[in-house]
């Protein structure tokens, strides 16, 4: 992955720097300040390291075929440009790509985003699937949530749910976030925390 130094007399000026040399805007570059040099005559400098978010698409792309492989895995990975960039790998072995109730899927991108964090100084956003799993997880999750939010407008009585991870129980917050009828509650703790669905009061 390429990095790339400016320096300025402050921060801005080593950003504006680096998006005129790398025909970027400032919202497509991971920016990290360095060290501020002084000169001979204590003028203070600013020295920043950039680095193009679309070579870090391509470093994580290319970092999964290697550690997928390495472990045995055929795979072929497919990107899409969103809000944040989304792979979808397409295995040999899908279900224990997956893991039981996704948790070996949750563990690659915990694995690949440690990778990212110690190659480029920060985090960044982005997702992995295996064959659409999270997709029609996230729809079975979606569909759970509206029946049994009618349940609960219908008898009076809160549901709670089997335990679930934060990105699950986002998913039930969001489509019950604006119903009429009913609202949702994360109880408990780690790793056991799950949602309660509770009528409102009329």
């Amino acid at each position: 992955m390429e990095k790339h130094s400016y320096i300025g007399k402050n921060k801005e000026e080593a950003i504006k720097e680096a998006e005129i040399s790398l025909q970027e805007t400032e919202e497509n570059l991971i920016i990290n300040e360095k060290e501020v040099k002084s000169g001979l005559f204590k003028t203070k400098k600013v020295e920043i390291e950039v680095i193009e978010k679309r070579e870090v698409v391509k470093f994580i792309k290319s970092y999964l075929l290697t550690l997928l492989k390495d472990i045995g895995f055929n795979v072929n990975i497919e990107v899409k440009n969103g809000e944040f960039p989304s792979y979808t790998i397409y295995s040999n072995n899908d279900a224990l790509l997956i893991g039981k109730n996704g948790k070996n899927l949750q563990a690659l991108s915990k694995v690949v985003s440690q990778a990212i964090l110690k190659e480029v100084g920060q985090s960044f956003k982005f997702v992995i699937d295996v064959n659409e799993y999270k997709e029609k997880h996230q729809r079975n999750l979606e569909r759970l949530a509206k029946k049994i939010a009618r349940e609960v407008k219908e008898t009076k009585v809160e549901v709670k749910l089997d335990s679930m991870n934060s990105y699950e129980r986002r998913i039930i917050h969001n489509i019950l976030t604006n119903n009429k009828y009913v609202y949702t509650e994360s109880v408990g703790e780690e790793p056991n925390r799950c949602v309660v669905i509770k009528p409102k009061e009329d």
